[in-house]
């Protein structure tokens, strides 16, 4: 198998096995066996493995001596930590972005965030968000600060799902007008202050 096949494969497999952590299928403290999603994936170890470390690296799951992988469980010292992680680095990288930010780019995050009104659930809704930051923050042009963000954004999804699995209303946020309008009005740090708070306050709401 070739390291850009196995790197495909490993990347497939890590999403699969977020996405259904994420929602709920695999519950906290499951072990993952190796043999089991190699055979469901028709994969080597290799690229399970990878995507083993991916999954750590997100926070999804722990790797522990002589007992193998399991699913990460979370409690609200994580919530806080993963929200004070994202203000740091969203708003490091906003402000890197703000030069680079067009009227065009600005009105697709404007979408998204009205996408994200218009959700039927939770899942449509956590999609439109995450599209919204990612739309304002991409032009900082620092990918390795984008995957870092990207996978805190993952640890955010699975609390978000573990609190609003029962029952769905789509919110209206407030937070991402207001941020847009500094943008549009060239208030950079008003911008930048408004989305530390915004992405604080996920730190605020215990899990459930």
């Amino acid at each position: 198998m070739t390291t850009a096949k196995s790197d495909t494969i490993a990347a497939q497999i890590s999403r699969t096995l977020a996405s259904r952590i994420i929602a709920g299928e695999i519950a906290a403290g499951a072990k993952l066996r190796q043999d089991h999603i190699a055979d469901e994936f028709g994969a080597s170890h290799v690229p399970v493995r990878e995507a083993f470390r991916r999954l750590e690296s997100q926070g999804l799951v722990v790797s522990e001596p002589r007992r193998g992988v399991r699913v990460a469980g979370f409690g609200l010292d994580e919530v806080r930590e993963v929200a004070e992680m994202r203000a740091a680095l969203e708003t490091l990288a906003l402000r890197n972005a703000v030069s680079h930010l067009t009227k065009a780019i600005l009105d697709q995050a404007e979408e998204a965030s009205r996408a994200g009104n218009r959700a039927r659930d939770v899942r449509a809704w956590e999609d439109a968000n995450r599209n919204f930051h990612r739309i304002i923050l991409t032009p900082c042009g620092m990918p390795r600060l984008l995957r870092a963000i990207d996978d805190l954004h993952t640890a955010s999804a699975r609390f978000l799902f573990s609190g609003w699995r029962a029952e769905w209303e789509a919110p209206t946020d407030r937070d991402h007008r207001a941020i847009l309008d500094a943008l549009r009005a060239g208030q950079s740090e008003t911008a930048v202050s408004l989305l530390a708070r915004h992405v604080q306050t996920i730190g605020q709401k215990s899990p459930k």
